[in-house]
């Protein structure tokens, strides 16, 4: 094999036995292919396999055995082998094998791949998925945080000229891995800061251009650096604070919040059983039931992602390991049902605040996005003596300012048609509020949510409080398109609505989404205004 192949143009090491091959892998040489037998003299193949896969994932191992059973072969695959060959092996065949697996990994070194960019709210598993694209593709993980970054330099380095001038993170981080074609995450990309000592937003359009990166120039080399091999991936929370520049370089793919029944699962299969061999109780075994999980994910926590819940397991977990020490027990609590939740978290956290509350006059429930999923939001609207003054508080952006002028502006022209009085306006003020005043809001989806806030108290009717509504009104009382669909609706679930009120236009949208979304609301279509009103005001 070893004339073979060196006459086929190819440079070949070899080894008496596995110990051997394994010393010269661990001394740093790098091997694109390892052909290994399965019985062999102080160390089998089957454990070669593992620790070169640990050790050097890149290489990939080509079994030859006499022992060609599919019980090894199973094992050999699961172990990390890319071929399985039974002897005698024909010297043609093995070369296409070793050609066919020199083709791939040149391919999939030089391929120039779209810089992907995982949008979505946190805790839904964006660096995680990006760890296991690059254990998919055999390729080393590089994760750099962005949060806070201030300094161009960081990235792209310093010139020598200063004092304790270094390279930048992108070529530290490469010389570092050892490899020009990592995985590289650029995580939290909408957090880049900027200041007088640059903007490093804008130096990642060369970063993140296929057709620039061939050619990076980091300051402190002063020398193009080919990164045209690297995957990029970038992370947000929120897309709309990166450059439109940008924005333009990536392949947004958006990560949506997890529904009950996604969490359930997630719970189930992942958190706990981690959280289990972390606290070492997989000796005790306790079962969790669905009803305990379902109260941790309602009671609480209230997010997009699971990284509350998984706190929530892990304090579980932390009294069930307690129990463990100072009862001297071999089975503190066999099954944990949703009645031991409470003792053992306290009181409830969160509350289902539609379903639970009463039905006002000028209270309405809203549905809104943020960076960190959906919410419901209550407008309330009042009106009081005073001289024509429409006065907004609850620190609103401009948007939604113009939105309560807008609905306001539409009820006064169509007063007589809404059945109120046309001069209700001329000796009183109207004072529009938005709770949680801390918190900035912004946005033209709760235009619709204050037209009816207020044709409810100026026409002294009460409005349904488990019914929530969002859309953008124009000043005819249109009903446009709106987004966040999805996050809104896991948010009128979890906060206990039983219907939701959404545009027309977003009908589309309902279509495309899973029925776990969907079932547990009853939904409804508007074209305007008018149209919103027998659903939320009683008659």
């Amino acid at each position: 094999m070893c004339l073979y192949f060196e006459g086929s143009g190819h440079s070949v090491q070899v080894a008496a036995n596995g110990i051997e091959a394994l010393q010269q892998i661990e001394a740093g040489n790098h091997f694109d292919i390892m052909i290994t037998d399965l019985k062999m003299d102080k160390m089998d193949g089957l454990t070669l396999i593992d620790k070169v896969a640990k050790i050097s994932p890149e290489t990939s191992v080509i079994m030859v055995t006499g022992y060609a059973t599919v019980s090894n072969a199973v094992d050999a695959l699961r172990k990390g082998a890319t071929h399985y060959l039974p002897k005698p092996v024909q010297l043609d065949k093995l070369k296409k094998t070793v050609d066919d697996i020199l083709k791939t990994q040149k391919r999939l070194q030089i391929s120039q791949g779209p810089v992907l960019c995982f949008y979505g709210p946190p805790g839904t598993g964006k660096t995680s998925i990006g760890q296991s694209v690059a254990t998919s593709l055999g390729r080393k993980f590089i994760r750099l945080s962005m949060a806070g970054l201030r300094d161009e330099a960081e990235i792209r380095g310093h010139r020598r000229t200063y004092v304790g001038a270094m390279t930048g993170r992108i070529i530290s981080e490469i010389k570092r891995s050892g490899v020009t074609n990592p995985c590289f995450m650029l995580d939290e990309i909408d957090k880049i800061g900027q200041d007088f000592r640059g903007d490093p937003a804008s130096v990642l359009l060369e970063v993140l251009d296929p057709e620039q990166n061939s050619n990076f120039i980091d300051h402190y080399m002063d020398i193009p650096f080919d990164l045209s091999g690297v995957l990029f991936i970038a992370t947000a929370n929120d897309i709309e604070k990166l450059p439109g520049p940008l924005l333009d370089r990536l392949e947004v793919i958006n990560f949506s919040s997890y529904s009950f029944q996604e969490k359930l699962v997630i719970a189930r299969k992942h958190l706990l059983p981690k959280q289990l061999i972390a606290h070492g109780l997989t000796d005790f075994k306790p079962e969790i039931t669905d009803a305990a999980l379902g109260k941790l994910i309602t009671d609480y926590t209230r997010e997009s992602g699971v990284r509350g819940l998984n706190r929530e397991i892990e304090t579980i977990c932390r009294k069930l390991a307690l129990l463990v020490l100072q009862n001297d027990i071999n089975d503190p609590l066999a099954v944990i049902d949703k009645n031991d939740i409470t003792p053992m978290l306290g009181p409830r956290k969160y509350r289902q605040e539609a379903a639970e509350g009463d039905n006002k006059v000028g209270v309405v429930t809203a549905l809104v996005w943020t960076r960190f999923g959906g919410e419901i939001m209550f407008i309330e609207a009042l009106s009081m003596p005073g001289n024509t003054n429409l006065i907004l508080t609850g620190s609103l952006g401009e948007v939604l300012r113009e939105s309560a002028q807008t609905a306001l502006s539409y009820i006064r022209s169509n007063a007589e048609l809404l059945g109120i009085a046309s001069d209700f306006y001329n000796h009183s003020d109207i004072h529009i509020h938005l709770p949680a005043g801390a918190v900035s809001k912004d946005g033209p989806s709760a235009g619709v949510a204050i037209g009816v806030a207020l044709i409810s108290l100026l026409t002294a009717r009460p409005v349904r409080r488990n019914i929530a509504i969002t859309g953008e009104m124009t000043m005819t009382g249109q009903v446009l398109a709106v987004g966040g669909i999805r996050e809104k609706l896991l948010a009128a679930v979890r906060t206990g609505c039983v219907k939701a009120v959404l545009p027309e236009k977003n009908r589309e949208d309902i279509a495309s989404l899973d029925s776990d979304v969907t079932s547990h609301l009853e939904l409804a279509y508007i074209n305007t205004l008018d149209e919103a009103i027998p659903h939320l005001i009683d008659s």
